[in-house]
């Protein structure tokens, strides 16, 4: 039986990285229908290809050139149908053509879901008997949600904090001072949860539109159509959330930081002395919750934050833009 030459074309970084994972896939049940000969090829999916049709269609066209028997795509962009709705795979045995959307696995266990799809795309189209069109739309309402998370857990947001040394090098060293400062001290204690509550949603807030602003990640619809507004809402979506995860990483990181410093250097019964008042221990972590928001507004807004690839990376739109540059620079 001759073996069945099987393309896997992904998308750089992550999605690449899934489909070396998946090159030693073997056929369900034994190699009657012949061994797979798994072949990666790392090619870049733009806007475009969201479309799924257009994705098919580029994939039988990289089928033809590698001479591959058939070919499965793994993208980290949503798909749509003509009708509009997300999906999480689509095949087309005639093609041998099957592309499907890492997003619209959830986020969760996506190396053992995607190992279970691929195996039974491959399986499917492998049969040649087999000619009805495969496609597995998402609910429309639960699949919003669940591409979203998706596309969130693939920015990786815990590796924003890298392109953020600067800022919390210099949010670090504000709470420093700021722990021992009587005047802090002073308008932490007389704070109300709500006010801390407050200043931790707005200090937040404040960072991640500046780091919106500064790395021009807000992403702007192609044209007037509800296909390009409804993409620019879902990349734009996801970012916004990705960074306040990333922002709320360094908040938590940076109170963590300010009350074990607290507790280092403070005694709260001499603090009590000099500003006549009683004070304990459990007045330092509502100081370090209030030093944490000052100090991440002044860190993060007081200064310039690096052009580093985890930012960029926490917005669909900048990834886009590196697709577009790579495509472009690969056919001159």
């Amino acid at each position: 039986m001759q073996p069945i030459h099987v393309g896997l074309v992904a998308d750089p970084a992550s999605p690449t990285a899934m489909a070396h994972r998946l090159s030693d896939l073997d056929p369900p049940g034994g190699d009657d229908g012949g061994a797979w000969v798994i072949e990666v090829v790392s090619e870049p999916f733009t806007i475009g290809s969201e479309d799924v049709d257009t994705a098919l269609g580029r994939l039988s066209d990289e089928a033809f050139r590698h001479e591959w028997d058939l070919v499965v795509g793994l993208t980290e962009l949503p798909l749509r149908d003509r009708d509009g709705r997300y999906l999480l795979v689509q095949a087309d045995p005639v093609r041998r053509t099957a592309v499907l959307s890492l997003p619209a696995l959830g986020g969760l266990r996506v190396h053992a879901r995607s190992r279970h799809a691929v195996r039974a795309l491959v399986s499917g189209m492998a049969d040649r008997s087999s000619r009805d069109e495969h496609r597995v739309p998402l609910p429309r309402l639960r699949g919003r949600w669940r591409l979203l998370v998706g596309m969130v857990l693939a920015n990786r947001p815990w590796l924003l904090v890298p392109g953020l040394k600067s800022a919390l090098v210099a949010a670090l060293a504000t709470g420093a001072v700021a722990t021992i400062d009587s005047t802090v001290w002073l308008l932490a204690v007389s704070l109300s949860w709500w006010h801390l509550v407050v200043a931790t949603i707005g200090s937040v807030a404040l960072v991640v539109v500046w780091l919106v602003i500064d790395g021009e990640l807000w992403d702007r619809p192609d044209d007037d159509s509800a296909e390009a507004r409804e993409r620019s809402r879902l990349y734009n979506t996801s970012t916004l959330v990705t960074l306040t995860v990333g922002v709320l990483i360094c908040y938590l990181a940076l109170y963590v930081v300010n009350l074990a410093w607290a507790l280092f250097v403070l005694d709260p019964a001499v603090m009590g002395r000099y500003l006549h008042t009683s004070l304990g221990y459990g007045d330092l972590f509502v100081l370090a919750w209030f030093v944490a928001s000052a100090a991440t507004v002044a860190g993060g807004l007081g200064t310039g934050l690096e052009s580093d690839e985890a930012i960029r990376a926490a917005a669909y739109s900048k990834r886009e833009e590196e697709r577009r540059t790579r495509l472009a620079r690969e056919l001159t």
